[in-house]
C-alpha cells in the first residue's frame, strides 16, 4: 500500500489524526474514541441547494415562539432560565442513583397536565417506571410511555403521539442502525444526538437528554455532545444526604450557573425555595475552627459554613484534606496562612469541609476558609453574628468580590450582625499593602485604618486591607 492510501486514524472527538491506531488521543486525552478515518479524499464542490426557508432581517423574526414554558417544577424553572423553550435540547448529567430520572419524571407530569408529553426510557421497563409514577403522583393521561432503545422506534412513537416535550433517559442507551458500534460508544451517541436535535428543531418539540457520567465527573460520550444541545445541567447531591442540586453549566436561553435546590424524598422530590439554611450548622456556643461566609450561586446568595481541624502529627507527610472545597485554592490560602501569618501549621494535618454538602468554588470564601484555619490554630472561636467575605492574594492583600450588597443584604436578612470585607467593598477603593514585622507566633495586630459603617439596622460592616488585620476578630 502507497503511504498516499495508507488509511489514517481520527479521534471522533477533537478531530486529532494518527497514522496508526492508538487507545488514546494524543489531543483530547480521551479514551476510546480513535477510529480508522480511510484515506484522504479530494474535496467535493457543494452546489446551490434548496432552502428551508428565506433568509430575513432579524428584526422581522417573530420571537414569540421561542418564549419559554414553565415545568411547574419552581427551582427547574430558575435554573433553565425560565423554562423550556419549543425545539431546545436540555443535557441532563448526574451520577446513578442521583435522582436524575424522578426530577424530570415530576417535570413531565406537570407539564402533561397542559400538552402531550413523551417519556421514552431505554434503562427500566414500562412497568418500573409506571411503580415510580405511582410513588411520586406522576400519573396524567397525556403523558405517554415508551420503553425502547432504537431510534427508529423512538422516531416512530414521536409521529405518532406528536408531543411538544420528549424525555429520552437516556442517550446512551438509544442505538441507530445507521452508525457502527455499540449502545453508548462514542460513534453511537454523536449519532443518536444529532438525530434528536435535528428532530427536536424540526418540529418544535422541547427535548430533554439523560446523559451518564465518568468517575470524574464528566458527561460521558463525546464532546461534541455538549456542543450539540442548548443547554448542559448536572444534577449534584450527597448519597447520604437528601439535598439534591441542579447546576447550568451551558445556557443558550438564560444564565449560567445558576443553581437549584431539591429535597429527594420517598414520596418524590421537591423544590427548595429558601437555601439560607442548608449549609449552616446550629451551634449553642461559638465553636473553634468555623466561619460563616456568603456565596453567589448564579443570581442567589447563599450562607455557606467552613469548618477546619488543625491536628499535630508525626507523620512524615501531613495530611491536607479537604471537603467541598477547591484543594488548590485551600492549598494556595494555606500558604498564605504560613507566610504571611507566620503561623506554623507546615507539621499539621489540616482538614477543611463545608457543611451540608455544597460545594464552594467562589473566590470570596478565601478570607472565611483562612479565619476557620487561624481559629482552629488558636482555638478560639470567631464573635456569634459575624460573617466573613474577601479573596486573598498571595501577598496576603484582600481584594474585593462581586455582588457585596446582595450578600450583606442576605446576611443581615438571617439575623448576622457582624461583617468583615475588603476595604472598596461598599466604595471601589483600592487596598494598599503595608505589612506589619512578625512578632514570633502569629503577626502582631495594629490598627491600619480599618472603617466600620452601618449597612443596615443592627447589622455592622467593618473594611480591612489585609489578612493581618482579621486576626483582631479571634477572640
Amino acid at each position: 500500500m502507497s503511504k498516499a492510501a495508507r488509511p489514517a486514524y481520527r479521534c471522533g472527538e477533537c478531530g486529532w489524526t494518527t497514522a496508526k491506531w492508538v487507545g488514546r488521543c494524543g489531543e483530547c486525552q480521551a479514551w476510546g474514541t480513535v477510529e480508522e478515518a480511510g484515506s484522504r479524499q479530494a474535496a467535493n464542490v457543494v452546489k446551490p441547494g434548496a432552502v428551508t426557508a428565506p433568509a430575513v432581517p432579524i428584526g422581522q423574526v417573530k420571537a414569540e415562539v421561542a418564549h419559554a414554558r414553565p415545568t411547574g417544577v419552581g427551582e427547574l424553572d430558575r435554573v433553565l432560565g425560565g423554562g423550556l423553550v419549543p425545539g431546545a435540547v436540555v443535557l441532563l448529567a448526574g451520577e446513578p442513583g442521583i435522582g436524575k430520572s424522578t426530577l424530570l419524571l415530576e417535570a413531565a407530569a406537570r407539564m402533561a397536565r397542559h400538552e402531550n408529553v413523551l417519556y421514552v426510557t431505554g434503562e427500566e421497563s414500562a412497568a418500573q417506571v409506571r411503580l415510580r409514577a405511582d410513588r411520586i403522583d406522576a400519573i396524567e393521561d397525556r403523558l405517554y410511555l415508551a420503553a425502547e432503545t432504537d431510534l427508529s422506534a423512538l422516531v416512530t412513537h414521536v409521529e405518532k403521539v406528536q408531543p411538544r416535550l420528549l424525555i429520552v433517559d437516556s442517550v446512551q442507551t438509544i442505538g441507530s442502525a445507521e452508525a457502527t458500534g455499540v449502545p453508548g460508544g462514542v460513534t453511537q451517541v454523536r449519532e443518536v444526538a444529532g438525530n434528536l436535535v435535528r428532530l427536536a428543531k424540526e418540529r418544535g418539540m422541547s427535548t430533554v437528554l439523560v446523559g451518564h457520567v465518568t468517575k470524574d465527573g464528566s458527561i460521558a460520550g463525546p464532546r461534541v455532545l455538549e456542543h450539540l444541545v442548548d443547554v448542559v445541567l448536572h444534577f449534584e447531591g450527597d448519597r447520604n444526604s437528601r439535598l439534591r442540586m441542579v447546576r447550568a453549566i451551558k445556557n443558550r436561553f438564560g444564565p449560567i450557573e445558576e443553581v437549584g435546590c431539591f429535597d429527594l424524598h420517598e414520596r418524590g422530590i421537591t423544590g427548595i425555595t429558601d437555601a439560607s439554611g442548608l449549609f449552616v450548622s446550629r451551634h449553642n456556643e461559638p465553636v473553634a475552627g468555623t466561619c460563616v461566609t456568603v456565596t453567589i450561586e448564579g443570581t442567589r446568595p447563599i450562607p455557606a459554613e467552613l469548618q477546619a481541624l488543625v491536628a499535630a502529627t508525626e507523620a512524615p507527610q501531613p495530611r491536607r484534606t479537604s471537603s467541598g472545597l477547591d484543594s488548590y485554592r485551600v492549598a494556595m490560602v494555606l500558604a498564605v496562612i504560613e507566610r504571611r501569618l507566620n503561623a506554623k501549621i507546615g507539621k499539621a494535618d489540616v482538614f477543611t469541609a463545608t457543611v451540608g454538602g455544597i460545594r464552594l468554588t467562589d473566590p470570596a470564601v478565601d478570607l472565611a476558609l483562612m479565619m476557620s484555619v487561624v481559629s482552629a490554630v488558636a482555638d478560639s472561636a470567631l464573635p456569634p453574628g459575624l460573617i466573613v467575605l474577601g479573596e486573598v492574594g498571595l501577598a496576603g492583600e484582600l481584594r474585593p468580590v462581586r455582588e457585596v450588597r446582595r450578600r450583606l443584604a442576605e446576611a443581615a436578612r438571617l439575623g448576622f450582625t457582624r461583617a468583615l470585607v475588603p476595604t472598596g467593598s461598599l466604595e471601589g477603593d483600592t487596598p494598599r499593602l503595608d505589612p506589619p514585622k512578625s512578632r514570633g507566633g502569629l503577626v502582631a495586630v495594629r490598627d491600619t485604618g480599618a472603617r466600620t459603617t452601618n449597612f443596615a439596622p443592627g447589622f455592622e460592616v467593618t473594611e480591612i486591607q489585609h489578612v493581618w488585620d482579621a486576626l483582631a476578630h479571634v477572640t
